[in-house]
């Protein structure tokens, strides 16, 4: 509070805080939904993401199905048509044991060795070879075909291992046909188990083309069938090269040694492209088989989508987050307007000062302040002296600097935010003073009478000490009533224009007023004549 005793206080809620309150919130506002607009966008990015995350997910999904599907389908066909082979193999090593069956008629006999061999697909040649590799009997024709298999790997592989069972060769050249086929292959044994020779057939590799070509793949996609030593039987799509090619040591046929079946993602050594692996045993046989899809092609329609859907989103975010921003720009813009406007609505044009609707204003805000926290409020109300004869005598021009000269000196003599100076009227001027008692306020009086003696208007000739004002001062205690406060200032006024001029006059306190009593002479500035 601005007291004798020097205490120093501010009251809330000035009539610029009020003013400012309604652009403030208005900006408040704008930030929100500018926020909002940005972070809107963002959000439906975090949701495209994760949808096109589910996008992806679901194309690796398919794909696994696929995979899983097609291995079944050409597993199981390869199964069957090589246990028919087989099952065609046993019988005839069976047949060979009847008593009698080399008296039969050769017609008969080999109706007897052969006759299940006619439903195997695609099967090439059917043997018999004794123990020499010489062919002693043939499916196909009486008497046989003439051709010795003894140095065949299988051949060899029979004659040393009696208890070997079925063997399946590598691809090899048939003799007979002149093709690639691979063999499948018993043990004949003699009655005392010595080696009696081969019951041989060739499923010719055309059948393996034709099941893998029925299935699309992609430009990537492949098909493997392996031996268990990694010697590859067929590849969908074919090349000749790699027929018969044996791949053992490469880590992806390593992992399918190692699992009986599953699904894994690498890179093969033959191409270097990356594919996804889906491998089984195929039945109980020294068979591996693969289905290999191109992870590129597996994500190339997923890509295509996250692409169109991505830049579609992307536009739009980015059009509505500019959008949000030009927004804000003009909420900006009208906030500041409405602030220029809300100040220009409280500011007097002239001088600068708030004018008299601002000044009711926070008079009425400082009123119920004082009231409420039982602190004095002061009010000082200030008339320029014989302010007609400048404006008679030197035009509205040189009255309108005195004006702003006037202005001026009240605002630097006040030292205190919360302090108002406010033009109230054409020459007439209020000084808000809250929590400042009689004794402040009269300095403050006192502050201004020394800034207003030392204007002058030199281009009119008129010097410092010319131009003078005469103070009314009231002040209110916050108990008492503060709505006739400015009534009180302005008698006070009055009686300082009465009694000369250039001084201030204190009206008495509320309680203390009595209708015969004047206004206290506080200052009196000493006059000067100004020279006509």
């Amino acid at each position: 509070m601005r007291s004798s005793d020097g205490e120093k206080n501010r009251v809330d809620g000035t009539s610029s805080v009020a003013l400012r309150r309604g652009p403030a919130r208005h900006l408040r506002s704008a930030r929100s939904w500018i926020a909002l607009g940005v972070l809107a966008p963002l959000g439906m990015l975090a949701l495209s993401a994760v949808m096109l995350f589910d996008l992806r997910r679901d194309a690796w999904e398919k794909a696994e199905q696929t995979s899983k599907n097609l291995l079944q389908v050409i597993e199981r066909d390869i199964a069957r048509n090589v246990e028919i082979i087989d099952l065609s193999l046993q019988g005839i090593v069976d047949t060979l044991k009847m008593p009698g069956l080399a008296d039969m008629d050769p017609r008969l006999r080999q109706l007897a060795l052969f006759d299940r061999a006619t439903t195997a697909r695609d099967m090439g040649v059917m043997l018999v070879v004794d123990e020499n590799g010489d062919t002693i009997f043939d499916a196909k024709t009486v008497p046989a075909r003439r051709v010795n298999n003894a140095d065949r790997e299988y051949f060899q592989l029979h004659k040393a291992r009696p208890d070997h069972g079925l063997q399946i060769s590598p691809p090899l050249i048939s003799r007979l046909l002149g093709e690639p086929v691979t063999v499948l292959s018993r043990r004949i044994d003699k009655p005392d188990g010595s080696f009696g020779g081969v019951v041989q057939a060739s499923l010719k590799l055309a059948y393996f083309s034709a099941l893998f070509d029925r299935i699309g793949l992609g430009q990537d996609g492949a098909i493997n069938l392996y031996l268990r030593d990694g010697t590859r039987l067929m590849r969908y799509p074919a090349v000749e090269a790699d027929i018969g090619a044996n791949i053992a040591r490469a880590p992806t046929f390593q992992r399918f040694l190692a699992e009986r079946n599953g699904s894994f993602t690498g890179t093969s050594v033959r191409d270097g492209i990356e594919r996804y692996y889906a491998f089984t045993q195929v039945g109980d046989l020294p068979l591996v088989l693969n289905v290999a899809l191109g992870t590129r092609e597996i994500e190339a329609e997923w890509q295509s989508k996250a692409v169109g859907i991505g830049l579609a989103i992307l536009v739009l975010c980015g059009l509505t987050i500019l959008l949000s921003l030009l927004f804000g720009r003009e909420l900006r813009r009208s906030a500041a307007m409405q602030a220029e406007l809300a100040r220009l609505a409280g500011t007097d044009l002239l001088t600068g000062l708030p004018n008299r609707r601002r000044f009711e204003e926070a008079f009425e805000q400082a009123a119920k302040a004082s009231r409420r926290a039982d602190r004095p409020l002061a009010l000082l109300v200030i008339d320029a002296d014989h302010f007609k004869r400048y404006n008679d005598r030197h035009g509205h021009a040189v009255g309108d600097a005195v004006l702003k000269s006037l202005a001026k000196s009240l605002t630097e003599s006040l030292g205190r935010p919360n302090d108002l100076a406010a033009r109230v009227g054409g020459e007439e001027f209020a000084v808000l003073l809250p929590d400042t008692d009689r004794a402040g306020a009269a300095r403050i009086a006192g502050a201004i009478h020394a800034a207003v003696a030392g204007l002058a208007v030199p281009a009119a000739g008129i010097g410092p000490g010319s131009i003078t004002v005469s103070i009314g001062l009231a002040v209110s205690a916050g108990d008492r009533a503060t709505e006739d406060l400015y009534r009180r200032a302005d008698a006070a006024l009055y009686e300082a224009k009465e009694s000369g001029r250039n001084r201030t006059c204190c009206a008495p306190g509320a309680a203390e007023e009595a209708p015969d009593r004047p206004p206290t002479r506080l200052t009196a500035a000493p006059q000067r004549r100004v020279a006509r």
